[in-house]
C-alpha cells in the first residue's frame, strides 16, 4: 500500500514539475520574443502562444492558423520596411581536383537578387448592435471568428493561385512562381493523366529538403484509397497537426489540404490546365517550409484594434491587418505536379 501511495506521489511531482518547466519555457519565450532576442522565423500557432497578455489578439492568430492548413504550417520571419530583399542560389561555384603544384581554376557560384513587397491583408470585423443587445455579447465572437476564418481561406487562396498581375494588391502565388524543371506534368494524356506514385516521388526528389504535400481534399481521397487497394499500394502513415488532428502523411510527408475558399470555391479543383490546354486537372505540390526554403515574412505581426462603437453605423468594428508576403528561397523549395486527371491513382 505505501509503495502504490509512493509512486501516485512521485507521479504528480514529475507532473508539477513538468508543467513549472512549460510555464517557465513559455514565460521565458514571451520575454526574448518582446526583447527581440528571438530571430527565427515562427508559425501563426507558436505565435500565438507568446500573445498570452492579449486574449483577443492570441484567439484572432490562432483562429487564422486554425483555418488554414498553411498557415498552420508556413512560419513567419519579422522584418523591418516593406519589403525584403534577398538572394536566391541560381548554381553552385564549381569544385575540382589539382595536382601537386598546380592551380585550382577559379570559379564562382550565381545568386539572383530577389525582392519581395509586403501586402497588406485584413477586414473589418462589424457586429450590429441590436444583436449585441437581444442575443448577447458572445455573438460578437461568433461574428468575428466567422470573418476571421474567411480572411485565412481568402489568404490561402492567394498563397496558391495569387497574381500580382491581374491585382497588384495581392502577392503571386505558387502557380505563378513555379515554373521551368520545378513543373512537373503528370502525363502528357489529353484532359489529364491519372496521378501515378511515381510521378510524386519524381516531384518529391526534385524539392530540396521537402516537408509537406499540398493537394485538395478529392486528391487525398484519391491517394488513400490507393493505399487501401494491394495493387498500387502506397506507403501511407498518419499524425498529428499542432491542434491535435489527424494528419495522413506521403513518405513520411504530411497532407496540407486546401479546400474551398472565403467565396466557397475550391482552391484546387479539378479545372486547371491539363498538358493538352483543357480545364480538366489539377495539381499536388511539394513543398519545403522553413528557413532557406518557402518561408512567410511580415512586419509586426497579426494587429487586431476594437474601435467600438461607429458614429455612422450602430454596429461595433474589430480591424484586423496583417501586413505579409511570402518568400521562396531556394529554386527547389518547392515543385508543381499538374495535369493530373480525377481518376484513381496507379502505381
Amino acid at each position: 500500500m505505501f509503495k502504490k501511495l509512493f509512486l501516485v506521489a512521485a507521479a504528480i511531482m514529475a507532473a508539477i514539475v513538468h508543467d513549472l518547466r512549460e510555464i517557465a519555457y513559455v514565460q521565458v519565450s514571451q520575454f526574448m520574443y518582446r526583447q527581440g532576442l528571438i530571430k527565427c522565423a515562427l508559425t501563426l500557432v507558436e505565435a500565438a502562444k507568446l500573445e498570452t497578455g492579449d486574449v483577443i489578439r492570441q484567439a484572432i492568430i490562432e483562429l487564422y492558423a486554425g483555418s488554414s492548413g498553411v498557415l498552420m504550417n508556413l512560419p513567419f520571419d519579422t522584418i523591418s520596411g516593406n519589403a525584403m530583399k534577398y538572394n536566391r542560389e541560381a548554381s553552385l561555384p564549381g569544385v575540382g581536383f589539382r595536382g601537386v603544384n598546380e592551380a585550382y581554376t577559379a570559379s564562382t557560384g550565381i545568386l539572383n537578387p530577389i525582392t519581395e513587397s509586403l501586402v497588406i491583408a485584413g477586414g473589418d470585423l462589424d457586429v450590429d448592435k441590436f444583436i449585441i443587445d437581444t442575443m448577447g455579447a458572445q455573438q460578437r465572437s461568433v461574428h468575428e471568428a466567422m470573418k476571421v476564418r474567411a480572411l485565412s481561406l481568402a489568404w490561402t487562396q492567394k498563397f496558391i493561385k495569387g497574381d500580382s498581375q491581374s491585382d497588384p494588391r495581392e502577392f503571386d502565388g505558387l502557380q505563378v512562381r513555379i515554373t521551368g524543371g520545378q513543373m512537373i506534368a503528370a502525363g502528357s494524356t489529353a484532359g489529364g493523366t491519372a496521378l501515378s506514385l511515381s510521378k510524386l516521388d519524381e516531384a518529391i526528389d526534385q524539392t530540396l529538403n521537402p516537408t509537406h504535400l499540398v493537394m485538395s481534399k478529392a486528391m487525398r481521397r484519391r491517394l488513400t484509397q490507393a493505399a487501401r487497394n494491394t495493387s498500387v499500394g502506397g506507403f501511407l502513415t498518419y499524425g498529428v497537426d499542432a491542434f491535435g488532428k489527424p494528419v495522413e502523411m506521403y513518405n513520411g510527408l504530411p497532407f496540407i489540404v486546401v479546400d474551398l475558399d472565403h467565396l466557397g470555391n475550391p482552391i484546387l479543383p479539378f479545372t486547371e490546365a491539363a498538358t493538352s490546354g483543357t480545364a480538366t486537372a489539377t495539381s499536388i505540390y511539394v513543398v519545403s517550409l522553413g528557413e532557406g526554403g518557402v518561408q512567410g515574412i511580415q512586419n509586426g505581426g497579426v494587429d487586431v484594434r476594437d474601435l467600438g462603437e461607429l458614429q455612422t453605423s450602430p454596429v461595433l468594428r474589430t480591424r484586423v491587418e496583417w501586413y505579409n508576403g511570402f518568400a521562396v528561397f531556394n529554386g527547389r523549395a518547392a515543385t508543381r505536379l499538374w495535369s493530373i486527371a480525377d481518376a484513381p491513382v496507379v502505381a
